[in-house]
């Protein structure tokens, strides 16, 4: 089909003012053109059902007086089609405002939607700004990249009050201070009668990292997600498998506040890029993609060590990997892409190249090959394999799963599982039912749950009911101060048994002491065999008068299966062994006032202004709390606190996880601001 390509422009509102000049588009690179593509004009694209819907709602919000709208649809969806043919629908404010500025953040985008605008309207003006490809303003339609239009003082060519729509490509990143000074420019930083339309589109219209997309966009109009389309036969399906890496994320540093934004790239590199995990990663593969499984892999890695440590790894099992980064230039990323659409090699590798705006519908397997916590960054790499493709059945999706508890985002999770949940080529259809399942269960074991609460409430006659509660210290005195522990043992003995911690008590006696303790024991009958047992095991400590340690090595003086059997052994060894004056709770000495030795040692935990004084406590109690502390109480509470940090620390990242899980999600509706 012949056309042909004219210059032209059209100087209505400054005629005096100097002709730039122009160029022809070259056949493969955009220059600074004004063009009419007149001759012969292609047949207009039929639009899906779901994009003329799409285009509908727009229409309807800006009829109502909307002024900033946001469309969000998944990858493969068409997104380019539906903002281009938006231009003719979008009627003029007025006579002068004619105008479209588009505008993308990467050279592929800008590149991508002047071929649609060229082909959509031959008859439109058409220029680009990018690099040093300069337009002149006053074009119907300009298409235009981020850095370039902010270079300098390149953004004052374009007129507002001449433009009618601006439309914005991945448009989660339109909260950007640069997006933000464009839409001062143009009058849209806030709603304004007189301003253009805005248009922003994206596939994952969310942010995780707290800022509102509000101040840039009042409403989403139209919502599509993967899962619709893919049901819809509008994207080809895709097939999930989850592999264990064991990569440790526990160190890896986070970049946004309270921790809760993406990993910090060097430090995620150190963590997942070493040989061991690279060749699971290869395993994986090998086992699920290789050809003549599939054809077109495309691998995600962390940074350009990743890339090339992968891609070395990859060769060095005699498969043909090459990579693209940022660093590549572009003639040669161009070549190498069009060598991968050919499929004259399986494995294409990169770090942040393809997650958005790009168009390789042969990709048959994407290995997730970096962990995320980004759901919307997750999103986009799966997104790269769901466009339709002569031939392709689906899309096999390798997710290479590290440790859960770093708050990473998994493939299950984006269909409502457990992060943690391992599946082999599940498609999404079947992970949905996997949902539905999980669900029942849950439901089943909550409502037997009720049941068996029920049933306890029965049982007891009082009606009472009971619940587990943390029992929270502010210090170590007041650990030692807490009876409760004794109270249990002490009602099946008569001596004055103290609890260290849950699982320890302690019978101080005038030189030595006896120790139970709750503990695991091998039980297996059969070698090979692995059962394990509770039981309680009691100890003698013997006093030495001289050594580096006051204790000899504990002897075992018995083993029980309950704690009253544990308890009455002891007590009779105690008995045998040592005088009653020393361990028995009924001691008249025990309720005299503590004496200057016990109140000094006790002292020494508390502050100036809160010592203890002889009336205060009694000598037995001072003599329980002193046992206490030579016996671990100290560690007991270091152990309490820790543990009480970590709860608050989990406490508060589950808040933050809730906050920013509901920020990613995508509604139709007006946006908070």
């Amino acid at each position: 089909m012949k056309r042909i390509l004219k210059t032209a422009l059209r100087f209505k509102e400054s005629p005096q003012s100097p002709i730039p000049s122009f160029q022809q588009w070259p056949s493969r690179t955009f220059s600074s053109t004004t063009t009419r593509l007149a001759e012969e004009a292609p047949p207009p694209i039929q639009l899906r059902s779901y994009q003329e819907e799409c285009i509908q709602a727009v229409l309807t919000s800006i009829s109502q007086g909307h002024k900033r709208l946001g469309i969000s649809l998944a990858t493969g969806s068409g997104k380019t089609v539906i903002f281009t043919r938006l231009i003719d629908r979008v009627q003029p404010p007025n006579d002068e405002a004619t105008r479209t500025l588009i505008l993308a953040h990467r050279r592929e985008l800008v590149e991508q939607a002047a071929r649609h605008c060229a082909s959509a309207y031959p008859g439109k003006t058409i220029e680009v700004e990018l690099g040093k490809l300069q337009a002149s303003g006053y074009a119907d339609i300009t298409v235009a990249s981020l850095q370039s239009i902010l270079s300098k003082d390149r953004l004052l060519k374009f007129d507002p009050s001449k433009y009618k729509l601006v439309l914005v490509d991945e448009a989660h990143h339109i909260v950007a201070p640069g997006y933000l000074k464009i839409l001062e420019h143009m009058n849209l930083r806030h709603k304004h009668p007189d301003s253009p339309t805005l248009v922003g589109v994206s596939a994952t219209f969310s942010r995780s990292d707290g800022l509102r997309l509000g101040a840039a966009i009042d409403e989403i109009v139209y919502h599509k997600d993967y899962i619709d389309m893919i049901k819809d036969k509008w994207l080809s399906d895709v097939i999930f498998t989850t592999v264990e890496s064991k990569a440790d994320l526990s160190r890896v540093k986070t970049r946004g506040a309270g921790n809760t934004g993406e990993f910090d790239t060097a430090s995620l590199s150190k963590a997942v890029n070493t040989p061991e995990l690279n060749d699971i990663i290869i395993r994986a593969w090998f086992a699920k993609a290789a050809p003549p499984k599939r054809d077109s892999t495309l691998v995600f890695c962390v940074d350009l060590s990743h890339v090339a440590a992968l891609t070395q790894r990859f060769r060095h099992h005699g498969f043909d990997a090459r990579y693209v980064t940022g660093d590549t230039p572009a003639k040669e990323r161009a070549e190498r892409l069009e060598q991968f659409k050919k499929k004259e090699f399986p494995v294409l590798i990169n770090c942040g190249v393809f997650t958005e705006g790009t168009d390789i519908p042969n990709i048959d397997c994407v290995v997730l090959a970096r962990p995320t916590r980004s759901r919307n960054l997750l999103i986009q790499m799966i997104g790269r394999g769901m466009r339709l493709h002569k031939g392709k059945e689906n899309c096999h999706v390798i997710d290479m799963v590290s440790s859960l508890d770093t708050g990473i985002v998994t493939t299950p999770t984006l269909f409502g599982l457990d992060p943690g949940e391992l599946v082999t080529e599940k498609t999404g259809v079947e992970l949905s039912e996997l949902r539905g399942r999980r669900e029942s269960e849950r439901e089943m074991t909550t409502e037997r749950g009720v049941r068996m609460s029920e049933a306890a409430k029965r049982a007891q006659p009082t009606g009472r009911s009971y619940k587990v509660a943390f029992t929270e210290y502010d210090s170590v005195f007041d650990l030692i101060s807490d009876t409760s522990g004794e109270k249990h043992i002490r009602a099946m003995s008569q001596f004055t048994w103290v609890q260290v911690n849950p699982n320890k008590y302690v019978l101080s006696t005038e030189r030595d002491v006896i120790r139970l303790e709750k503990e695991e024991v091998d039980v297996s009958e059969k070698e090979g065999e692995e059962k394990v047992e509770a039981i309680w095991k009691g100890y003698v400590m013997r006093a030495l008068l001289n050594g580096k340690s006051p204790w000899a090595a504990p002897r075992e003086i018995l083993r029980a299966v309950t704690l009253v059997d544990a308890v009455h052994g002891c007590d009779r060894f105690a008995s045998e062994h040592y005088s009653q004056f020393y361990i028995s709770q009924r001691m008249p000495w025990r309720k005299a006032p503590a004496s200057e030795g016990q109140l000094k040692f006790l002292n020494k935990l508390r502050v100036e202004e809160d010592k203890l004084g002889p009336g205060d406590i009694t000598r037995g109690k001072a003599a329980d709390m002193i046992t206490k502390i030579k016996h671990g109480a100290k560690g007991r509470f270091a152990e309490l606190e820790a543990n009480k940090k970590r709860r608050n620390k989990k406490s508060m990242y589950e808040q933050m996880e809730r906050g920013r899980r509901e920020r990613e999600k995508v509604t139709v509706g007006p946006l908070a601001s």
